[in-house]
């Protein structure tokens, strides 16, 4: 019989297998506009709330709270590169999403929560 988590409505391994397919799209995202990305912030709002109380919530909170602080730096530095500095910050922010998503999907991987 499959492992549940606290609500009974969905097995860890769904939410596993959910987990590391959303970080996949969101690598992926990268060279393709990032329509994978999006597809993979989809993945994780949907999976989230059945997530709740468990050890998976953490990696689709860190799924989605990557997305959104990511699209605000991107929205502040592109103006910024008129100025040079723009340039710096896009290169430390795509630093930061990769790190951020590559440590999620190994401990996805691990079974292990995000934080």
């Amino acid at each position: 019989m499959a492992q549940t988590d606290v609500q009974g409505s969905r097995s860890v391994e769904g939410l596993r297998g959910s987990a590391i397919i959303a970080y996949v799209l969101y690598l992926v995202g990268w060279p393709t506009l990032h329509l994978a990305t999006i597809a993979g912030l989809v993945l994780a709002y949907i999976q989230r709330g059945d997530a709740r109380g468990t050890m998976w919530e953490s990696h689709y909170n860190n799924l989605i709270e990557t997305f959104w602080i990511a699209l605000l730096v991107l929205v502040i530095a592109i103006p910024l590169c008129f100025v040079v500095i723009g340039i710096p910050l896009l290169l430390g922010l795509a630093a930061w999403v990769l790190y951020r998503t590559i440590k999620g999907l190994v401990r996805a991987i691990e079974t292990q929560p995000y934080a």
